[in-house]
């Protein structure tokens, strides 16, 4: 255990970082098996030994914003779990059409009480635009608008949205624009969700994967679902995006963002929050493009995920008492953990935010950005 305590002393001094310190971002160690299981396994021991308890601190997204920020997450070296996921994602297509609703029973699914009270009134579950706001609602507002825009939007277009989520951009369009929107889902209760708050609205919403469409739209868009693909699907899902997509209309994807082309994601996050997930790097989407598509505009506004995700911990804490009979106190500890590790790797600019504008043959005269 000494030798397993000193290593992880040494590894997050750089950090500025102190087991058991007095800094709100300081860790607490209260079981001394701590270190030896970091040690073995990697940040999937981390997450979980949290969850069990272990370790306790003030500020969890302050101490993963020091962490990356100092690029602690590079001298690590690989852990067994990490080699395991892997070997997997090397090995099989993790994202396959028959695992592809898994992640929407494994995670969208786990209760629309939970979502309800954590997204807000927008029902978005996807970064906001703080750009004239600092509040939630209206950040989600001005991206469904800035979208609309970025698409050019007009009433009586037919629009595709794939992976609606809870159908927020979707009603959005509707009663904002006036387009006739189709939006497919992989979640059950997503699905039956968008029908009841969409049921007097030109809005079609199937519980269906994006390898089975076949129909042609004026406008597409896809928020927040790309991350679910997986890079050895990014071309069938660019080839669908195409065939889909009408001559003259526009494709807007919005994604989170690495900094590296990996073909995996973090282990815990794999089997806590989203199974066989993955984040794209620019290359990997531009890999994906070529050919198909021609990019009109590239948008980064990754900084406001940080403000999306500490509102959504916000909320999620304050409505705890509203949740905690359906949800139990692991879920608690690991729900938090997910909110405040992502918004501290997105404080350290280690996690992006795109938004890519995509025509079939270019946009007669010129595609001019909007922000």
């Amino acid at each position: 255990m000494t030798n397993s305590k000193q290593w992880i002393s040494d590894l997050i001094k750089p950090a500025g970082i102190t087991l058991d310190g007095k800094n709100d971002f300081d860790i607490r160690i209260l079981n001394q098996n701590f270190y030896k299981r970091i040690q073995l396994q990697g940040t999937l021991g981390l997450g979980e030994a949290y969850m069990d308890g272990w370790w306790e601190c003030d500020k969890l997204d302050e101490f993963f914003y020091k962490l990356l920020s100092a690029h602690i997450d590079e001298k690590v070296g690989l852990s067994l779990p990490l080699m395991l996921n892997y070997a997997w994602a090397k090995i099989f297509n993790m994202q396959s059409l028959g695992r592809a609703y898994e992640v929407g029973q494994k995670h969208y699914d786990i209760g629309n009480d939970l979502f309800t009270l954590m997204l807000g009134k927008s029902m978005a579950y996807s970064c906001g635009y703080f750009k004239e706001t600092e509040d939630l609602d209206s950040a989600q507002m001005t991206k469904f608008d800035l979208i609309c825009k970025k698409i050019n939007l007009k009433s009586g277009q037919s629009l595709l949205d794939i992976g609606c989520g809870w159908g927020s951009f979707a009603k959005f369009a509707a009663e904002n624009y006036g387009a006739e929107v189709t939006g497919i889902t992989i979640s059950k209760e997503q699905a039956e969700f968008v029908k009841n708050s969409c049921k007097n609205l030109p809005v079609k919403i199937y519980l269906e994967d994006y390898r089975n469409l076949n129909q042609k739209f004026d406008c597409i868009v896809s928020v927040g679902m790309i991350e679910h693909v997986g890079v050895k699907n990014y071309p069938i899902f660019m080839q669908t995006a195409k065939k889909c997509l009408k001559k003259n209309g526009i494709f807007l994807l919005h994604t989170i963002g690495g900094l590296k082309s990996e073909n995996m994601t973090d282990p815990w996050i794999n089997k806590y929050i989203f199974p066989n997930g993955m984040i794209p790097s620019m290359r990997q989407l531009s890999d994906s493009i070529e050919g198909k598509f021609v990019l009109e505009d590239l948008h980064n506004f990754g900084i406001y995920y940080d403000k999306t995700l500490m509102a959504w911990y916000n909320n999620f804490e304050n409505n705890w008492p509203a949740l905690k009979n359906n949800y139990d106190e692991r879920f608690h500890k690991m729900w938090r953990y997910y909110l405040l590790s992502c918004a501290g790797a997105f404080r350290a600019r280690s996690l992006q935010l795109w938004q890519l504008v995509l025509s079939v043959e270019g946009v007669k005269n010129g595609y001019v950005s909007i922000r």
